[in-house]
């Protein structure tokens, strides 16, 4: 009796672990496999792929053209003098037209420190030109300070007489000698 009793429980016991396992099996179903079009997959892939690239060549593309248009903005702002008449420091309409457009690049750029250079013609003694050309420099300073332009970005520098544009003895060269000119640091 004890022998059945150990058979009744021993089955007992298998018989569920049998029906759990046989019904937790993975059931394996066929179907149709179904076809992958290879085109659409790496056409995707391939697409984000240049979009991506496009992407970035266009902003390296705007990146070159707004550092060329910084460059040249900076070659503009360098290349037009203000001009001043003979014996003066005084700006005139013409001259204070200038100064304001600089003024504007500067507002623009606040990185840019300038050094303005002023300059004479060769009429007069050195020491007279180099007071001169340093009354010129400080004049388009202080009007540059008074249009908001911050005064620890702007250097002043007298060459008088030494750095001319135009050589020749005649009013036209000297006029173009009378400036103030500007340098980007």
């Amino acid at each position: 009796m004890r022998k059945n009793l150990w058979l009744a429980i021993s089955l007992v016991m298998i018989s569920p672990a049998m029906f759990f396992t046989a019904s937790c099996g993975k059931k394996v179903v066929q179907s149709e496999p179904v076809p992958m079009t290879q085109s659409k997959v790496p056409e995707a892939s391939e697409r984000s792929a240049e979009e991506a690239e496009q992407a970035i060549r266009l902003q390296e593309d705007q990146l070159w053209a707004e550092a060329a248009a910084r460059e040249a903005a900076a070659e503009e702002f360098v290349k037009e003098n203000v001009h001043f008449a003979f014996d003066s420091s005084v700006l005139s309409d013409q001259a204070q037209q200038i100064v304001m457009s600089k003024a504007e690049y500067l507002r623009a750029n606040l990185g840019v420190t300038v050094t303005v250079e002023g300059h004479c013609d060769e009429r007069g003694t050195d020491a007279y030109n180099k007071a001169l050309g340093d009354r010129r420099a400080e004049s388009v300073k202080h009007f540059l300070v008074s249009l908001g332009i911050s005064a620890n970005r702007l250097n002043t520098v007298s060459y008088g007489e030494e750095r001319p544009i135009s050589i020749g003895q005649n009013e036209a060269s000297w006029a173009k000698n009378r400036r103030a000119q500007f340098v980007i640091n």
